[in-house]
Order: structure tokens, then sequence, then C-alpha cells
């Protein structure tokens, strides 16, 4: 079980790896506001069709991730 698991656990490191190397830049954003552009400050923007599917994939394989690695710790420690 202990071995599946991290299996599983590795597949879910890589794909959140990827997708936030998928994700977009938003640094540039606040790197704007500090600089004194900030008319992106007040701005309403929402995250809209791809960018909130990768956004939320991104949410929960981080769940998953620390889901999973807790649940390894807990095994690991019975023994």
């Amino acid at each position: 079980m202990k071995d599946v698991l991290e299996v599983i656990l590795l597949v879910v490191s890589v794909l959140l790896i990827v997708i936030v190397l998928l994700q977009s830049n938003k640094a540039s954003d606040a790197s704007n506001i500090i600089t004194g552009g900030n008319e992106a400050l007040f701005k309403n923007m929402k995250e809209r069709g791809l960018e909130l599917f990768i956004s939320r994939l991104t949410l929960f394989l981080g769940i998953l991730f620390f889901g999973i690695s807790f649940v390894i710790f807990l095994m690991s420690n019975m023994n």
C-alpha cells in the first residue's frame, strides 16, 4: 500500500510542477504595483477559461499532494 501511495505521490508531484510552470506570470503585475503602475491594483481581474481551470487544478493537486504525504508519514510512524 505504501509503495502505491509513493508512486501516486511521484505522479502528483510531476503534474504539480508542470501545472505551476504553465500558469501565467503574475509577478510582473506585482512589480508594476511597486514601481508605480498601480492601475492594475484595483483592476477587477477574474480568471476565466483555461486560466481558471489551471488555477483550480493547481489547488486540487496541492491538496492531494499534502494529503498523500500526510498519509505516508502516518504509515511510516506506525511501524
